[in-house]
């Protein structure tokens, strides 16, 4: 690993051949880190940064993999520190796993912003760019009101555990739902970890357990709602589902009738914001907003134009 010294001087000697050859003193090389590239939100937020880092000018992108693992993604902030890239835009699979690895960017005095999902406990973050999920998740509580104000019995798919969307949508549901809880009765609350396939098998698992179907399904992502809606099909349940992602393939649904709503957290908004206020921040030395949450509303099939990828539907 470079030491945190060392990677203050290796500026000077690049700038001062830059400045030999006549390249640009501008030029940066930034790492971007997402956890997972199997999911399709975290590919749509990865092809984002590298539209806003082309139309920004004269920087290269080292993207990175997270593949689901602590482990790949702390090696992959070592593999950037040793590359001695210029900055570090990360959406940490963990918030609390990945604090180590990020701390040791920011030491070896590479600045950082994270992305998406914060990082817990680590000084020295210049910034944070994501959705208020908390919010999210109570945008989602609140349809569950609107669409059945006489009450409801509700399936809980919750994300994966230590992921602050995860943590954070499930706070904003029960925000919203748990002052009403004469009505609004959670039967079943369990993790499908963001993944499709757990999402339909612990749907099935929660079905075939309950006595009644649920009134509704909330998912904390669009991946789980899929399989709780491919469930549900198979079934012929008519029960409400509501996800959150606003993927093309949950538009699609939602356009479709198959799927009741989702929650539109604009991933590209949020990656375009984050690379723009990382690279202000190294070549203007500006200081940006610690923390920047845009606002998650819920499409339905009355307001589908809202959505950032409606463009993206077959």
């Amino acid at each position: 690993m470079i030491h945190k010294t060392a990677r203050r001087i290796l500026p000077l000697v690049a700038g001062a051949a830059l400045m030999a050859t006549g390249a640009s003193a501008q030029d940066l090389t930034i790492a971007t880190s997402v956890p997972n590239l199997g999911f399709p939100f975290f590919v749509h937020m990865e092809k984002a940064l590298n539209a806003e880092a082309e139309s920004l000018g004269g920087i290269k992108v080292l993207n990175y993999d997270g593949q689901n693992s602590t482990p790949k993604q702390t090696s992959d902030m070592e593999a950037a520190i040793i590359e001695g890239v210029d900055g570090v835009v990360i959406s940490p699979l963990d918030s609390v796993a990945m604090a180590p690895a990020v701390r040791q960017v920011v030491e070896a005095g590479i600045p950082v912003v994270t992305i998406d999902r914060r990082v817990d406990g680590v000084d020295g973050v210049i910034a944070h760019v994501g959705a208020d999920n908390v919010k999210g998740g109570e945008a989602q509580g609140n349809l569950v009101m609107e669409l059945f104000p006489d009450g409801a019995r509700i399936v809980n798919l919750q994300g994966q555990p230590g992921a602050s969307p995860a943590i954070d949508r499930n706070k904003g549901l029960h925000n919203a739902l748990d002052a009403h809880s004469d009505k609004y009765t959670f039967v079943a609350e369990q993790t499908a970890n963001f993944a499709r396939e757990e999402g339909a098998s612990v749907t099935e698992a929660i079905l075939a357990g309950l006595d009644t179907p649920p009134d509704v399904i909330v998912a904390a992502n669009d991946d789980m709602a899929l399989g709780a809606m491919q469930v549900a099909g198979e079934r012929g349940l008519d029960v409400a589902i509501i996800g959150f992602d606003a993927l093309p393939e949950a538009l699609a649904a939602v356009r479709d009738g198959k799927l009741t709503a989702t929650i539109e957290q604009m991933p590209g908004g949020q990656s375009a914001k984050a690379m723009q206020a990382l690279v202000s921040h190294i070549r203007d030395n500006t200081t940006p907003e610690k923390v920047l949450l845009l606002t998650p509303i819920a499409i339905t099939k009355d307001n589908l134009d809202k959505a950032e990828r409606l463009n993206e539907l077959n």
